[in-house]
């Protein structure tokens, strides 16, 4: 199943990003289920996450969301977590 995670940065966190971004890439290619990610941008800044999952379970998605770098840092300030399908792409 294809799950995004939504998550925004908590307010001036970028260099707790800038700081964990390497761990948080390294985690994305070892766990090998990222399809697609990127930052959000508000105002030409990052802001937060996109990032879609293919997992076989909505709990495997929690448990990918809890163990990301990013997550363990405590960068984000929410995270969401939806069921998505592609249809273009």
């Amino acid at each position: 199943m294809l799950v995004a995670l939504i998550a925004r940065d908590k307010p001036d966190s970028l260099e707790i990003r800038k700081a964990n971004r390497d761990a948080h890439l390294a985690y994305i290619e070892a766990t090998g289920v990222v399809t697609q990610a990127g930052p959000l941008i508000v105002d030409g800044g990052m802001a937060g996450s996109l990032v879609i999952l293919d997992v076989p379970d909505l709990a495997a998605a929690e448990a990918w969301a809890a163990d990301d770098p990013y997550a363990k840092a405590g960068l984000f300030g929410s995270v969401e977590l939806v069921e998505w399908k592609k249809v273009i792409g």
